[in-house]
């Protein structure tokens, strides 16, 4: 008799085939691509800026190791998403911002937009914005660049648009704003270099065109439909792109994969509604740069958008029903 055959079979678990990627070096990766603006950042605002920088990103490491023993869970800080998190905070303050401020804002981007949540890649919002929208809310006054920063020589092309009109950033040339000649978020400002960052963070595969590319879709073409119905009140695009967190935003807080849409639609619908709510905020809120607050209004939006063209293991899926077909 034959002797029947043993195929040699081995179970493991998921993932079967490594790519060579860690977190580590997606958020190395990320650090690397915020340098050039750190740089910038403290070439133009001064020590400042790198006051606020360090102290952020050590209140955030620091916080993340305090809460982690709290909860009883295994150290996770050498993984640095908590010092990029930090960072990404501090790019959203003033150069001015008040050693109490930076500190409270930080450990909430921490505790309330990362920890309460299970940690990395748990968080429904952008951990770095619920930090900066917590301080914006209670501490308005010392988030104005224009009250706190009355010194200096830069403009603040956006606060002068909202209270000031079309008139007011008419002597602004766009290349003050590519360089980063503007008040407003210490690192958010600084376009060319952020734009130097996004080109190696798409190079490296660690970030998605299609959330950007729909970010400033949406805000261009919602800009260029305000200008249309009056261009005596209302900027032109470009302008609204250069100007403020705009480049920034799309880029590094809007692609933030724990609060973003997976699909490729769907990433791109939440950009475009990202970008858009930047222009309507701008226009009818009471704050100048409506960027932090539009994509964090967008992540709310993700579990919804999520659902659209889901591409399920095993079978057709019907959007309208929600279930797999036969």
């Amino acid at each position: 008799m034959l002797k029947p055959l043993n195929p040699i079979l081995t179970v493991a678990v998921p993932p079967h085939v490594h790519c060579g990627r860690s977190i580590r070096r997606y958020m190395l990766d990320t650090l690397i691509a915020l340098l050039p603006a750190a740089v910038m950042a403290v070439v133009v605002f001064g020590v400042g800026a790198l006051r606020v920088m360090a102290l952020s990103c050590a209140v955030a490491v620091t916080a993340e190791v305090l809460l982690n023993r709290i909860m009883k869970r295994e150290q996770s800080v050498d993984d640095h998403s908590a010092l990029v998190t930090g960072l990404l905070f501090a790019f959203l303050l003033p150069a001015s911002s008040p050693w109490w401020l930076v500190t409270v804002g930080s450990f909430a981007a921490i505790a309330l937009g990362k920890m309460i949540f299970g940690g990395l890649g748990g968080s429904p919002l952008c951990p770095a914005i619920v930090g900066w929208a917590a301080c914006r809310i209670s501490w308005g006054s010392y988030m104005d660049t224009n009250a706190t920063m009355l010194s200096s020589q830069l403009a603040a092309p956006l606060q002068q648009l909202k209270y000031f009109g079309l008139d007011a950033i008419g002597s602004i040339p766009l290349s003050d704003l590519l360089l980063g000649n503007q008040l407003g978020g210490l690192g958010a400002v600084h376009v060319a270099a952020l734009l130097a960052g996004a080109a190696y963070l798409l190079v490296r595969g660690h970030i998605k065109w299609e959330v950007p590319a729909g970010f400033i879709v949406g805000l261009m073409l919602a800009a260029w439909i305000y200008r249309l119905m009056d261009p005596t009140t209302y900027a032109p695009p470009l302008f609204h792109l250069l100007a403020g967190g705009a480049v920034f935003g799309a880029f590094f807080l809007a692609t933030d994969p724990s609060s973003s849409p997976i699909g490729r639609l769907p990433a791109v619908l939440f950009g475009f509604m990202a970008g858009a709510m930047v222009i309507i905020i701008r226009v009818y809120g009471m704050y100048p740069d409506g960027v932090p607050f539009a994509i964090l209004l967008a992540n709310l939006f993700t579990p919804l958008l999520d659902r659209i063209r889901p591409k399920p293991f095993g079978g057709p899926y019907s959007f309208r029903s929600g279930t797999e077909g036969a």
